[in-house]
């Protein structure tokens, strides 16, 4: 028997499906005798399925990028909790009558240690480090980051002549041998008029361990440097160092007529150097890298116990573009008590230190070499 559609004949003896489906439907119906488009048929020979095979794979594939992502967030945020919470924190901020308020921008006192911790005796004599025990005050430095703009590195010589509460006047590293990190910050902010706001100290062991974390750093030296007691033997030129010859670097005392002022140079231009490297693109976005750099700074610095990871990382974005770096104007450097000491130049010192205070640029008579 036939029938008729819309005063035409067909074939067939199934029921006519009605028209007016989804827009899916009516997209099947077009192109095959019994409607379908040319994927599976059912009984009556309607088209089941077209066209649903590669939505189906996308909608997998969708999932599987956001499970993937969801996971990648979860051990992100594990692994910064993780790495945080290893951090050492050491007491180092105080508040006392007199204390200088809060200004604009962040202050951090940087201070690298002589100590030996960790390191064993093969390691030591490697590093030419010696067998001093406890520790001392090697490196002071003062970083303020403003609210916008470049950074500014200051070099506190150790050999500075201040004032120490409780111990009248002496060299600045001697307040962290009479008081530890507390007494060397109210020192620092008595002296400067700033209130510092990070405290971060490393030692001998933690230094090497970053400067290797990031596969060494590029270095420009400006002479020939023999030093068997740092246990370095340098050309002049630009080279990559490890740890370990970065360390020796550091330390020296056989360059310049003024051995510390020459060692002040090396220490900030080091510190930008493994700061920008640590923040480049190519360490932060490598795991190989990041991850051991992430460990070695955790398990290698104390920090005030306000400081976090997070604090840290800002440090490094900041210094990306390099700092302005400068040492405190020195006026004379005579010898008291029978210590050679550092004096400041007064008059410029506190121009220095108000311009940080307010956040605002450094006067370009007060920066030093």
């Amino acid at each position: 028997m036939r029938s008729k559609v819309y005063g035409k004949p067909r074939s067939g003896s199934s029921p006519v499906r009605p028209l007016g489906g989804s827009r899916h439907e009516a997209a099947d119906q077009v192109g095959s005798p019994h409607g379908g488009g040319g994927g599976p048929t059912g009984r009556d020979g309607s088209v089941r399925g077209g066209g649903r095979g590669p939505r189906r794979t996308g909608r997998i594939v969708l999932r599987v990028i956001v499970i993937v992502v969801v996971l990648l967030l979860v051990a992100a945020v594990a692994g910064y909790f993780w790495i945080g919470s290893r951090l050492k924190p050491v007491e180092s901020l105080t508040d006392y009558d007199g204390r200088p308020a809060e200004t604009p921008g962040q202050d951090w006192l940087l201070v690298g240690s002589d100590s030996r911790a960790g390191l064993t005796a093969a390691q030591r004599k490697k590093l030419a480090t010696g067998k001093a025990v406890g520790k001392r005050t090697d490196t002071m430095m003062l970083l303020h980051i403003p609210e916008s703009g470049r950074p500014t590195l200051v070099s506190l010589p150790r050999d500075s002549y201040v004032p120490i509460e409780g111990h009248g006047s002496t060299k600045l590293n001697a307040a962290y041998a009479f008081g530890g990190p507390k007494l060397l910050t109210k020192t620092v902010e008595r002296v400067t008029g700033i209130r510092i706001d990070h405290y971060m100290e490393i030692g001998f062991g933690g230094f090497v361990g970053i400067v290797d974390a990031v596969g060494g750093v590029n270095i420009c030296v400006k002479q020939d440097i023999k030093d068997p007691k740092a246990g370095i033997n340098l050309k002049k030129g630009c080279q990559d160092m490890d740890g370990g010859t970065a360390l020796g670097y550091v330390r020296t005392r056989a360059t310049g007529a003024i051995p510390d002022f020459e060692r002040t140079q090396r220490q900030r231009q080091f510190f930008s150097a493994v700061v920008q490297k640590a923040a480049s693109p190519g360490t932060l976005i490598n795991p190989f890298t990041s991850i051991p750099l992430a460990l070695s700074a955790a398990d290698s610095v104390a920090v005030d116990p306000g400081t976090g990871l997070f604090d840290l990382l800002s440090v490094g974005l900041a210094m990306r573009e390099g700092p302005l770096a400068t040492a405190v104007p020195i006026g004379s450097l005579p010898t008291i008590g029978g210590q050679a000491v550092v004096k400041w130049d007064t008059q410029k010192a506190l121009r220095l230190f108000e311009a940080l205070a307010a956040d605002k640029q450094v006067p370009k008579d007060v920066i030093t070499n």
